[in-house]
């Protein structure tokens, strides 16, 4: 086993999670799977809380001693276990919150994003001005270094636009607030409509002219996994940001996505909206 890990990050505690719960299925306890892999039970706590990596060879081993026989979710696994590649936002690391990173890690491996805002632009949509006002207005007032951390890192995020599948739905309050000057608010909608022209970027709005619409506290991201048991949605916590993936939770949250989809405009008639905003301010 290699060194202990001081702090894993949220896809490696997801890896030891999901090897947690093929054990639990399989009615095993540490101590059985332990002793069916020849380890302590102590490196399966390591493994299934993140703090340890596990080799290919074992990945597949535990797997075959869960009865696990869905190849495709044990390739997967054993991907997220091989991929030890450091991403551009380890450069971030001690220098600003970790869940910045986290969500940063999420996007870059997801294979699809969608995302629900009802009050604020998507972060990956934003302009750098609209972040800053948005960062500025923190309370307690974050010290202008680690302001300018913020905005370079929501800026650089942006990368996975390039041409990972990605959804928006916004509720028409976050287009009309303005976060930040008239300039600014005008700037931030163009910024919208320019990204939404992208063919693998789909632009929807929710319209305040919409009845009987009760879904605006259920701002979230889903990032779709290699395969759909590794699924994760990312919603707002008192305390930070909460990583939702188990199955009863996924299938829950899916069906609300599904709900405010159909209350959305299609994708024409959500510019044609986002162009009369515009022309407002």
């Amino acid at each position: 086993m290699a060194g202990l890990r001081r702090e894993p990050t949220a896809r490696q505690v997801r890896l030891g999670v999901e090897l947690r719960r093929l054990r639990d299925a399989a009615g095993l306890t540490g101590r059985e799977a332990a002793t069916s892999l020849g380890v302590s039970s102590t490196q399966i706590n390591q493994i299934e809380s993140g703090l340890s990596g596990v080799s290919e060879q074992r990945l597949r081993r535990l797997a075959a001693n869960y009865s696990c026989t869905d190849e495709e979710l044990i390739s997967a696994l054993v991907a997220m276990a091989a991929n030890r590649a450091k991403g551009w936002w380890e450069e971030y690391r001690g220098v600003l919150p970790t869940p910045f990173l986290d969500l940063a890690e999420l996007e870059h491996h997801a294979t699809s994003l969608r995302e629900a805002q009802f009050l604020y632009i998507p972060g990956l949509l934003q302009t750098e001005e609209y972040t800053q006002a948005v960062f500025a207005y923190r309370v307690p007032k974050l010290p202008e270094e680690e302001l300018e951390l913020r905005v370079r890192h929501r800026m650089q995020r942006k990368v996975i636009l390039d041409g990972t599948p990605y959804e928006a739905l916004i509720h028409e309050a976050a287009l009309r607030i303005m976060v930040g000057d008239r300039a600014a608010s005008r700037a931030q909608l163009a910024r919208v409509l320019e990204i939404s022209e992208a063919e693998h970027v789909t632009v929807r709005v929710i319209p305040f002219a919409l009845e009987g619409f009760a879904g605006a506290a259920s701002a979230m991201m889903h990032a779709g996994g290699a395969v759909p048991q590794l699924d994760t949605v990312v919603r707002d916590a008192p305390n930070g940001a909460a990583y939702i993936d188990t199955e009863a939770q996924l299938g829950t949250l899916r069906t609300l996505f599904r709900k405010l989809e159909a209350a959305s405009l299609n994708p024409d008639k959500s510019r044609d909206l986002i162009n009369c905003v515009a022309k407002e301010l």
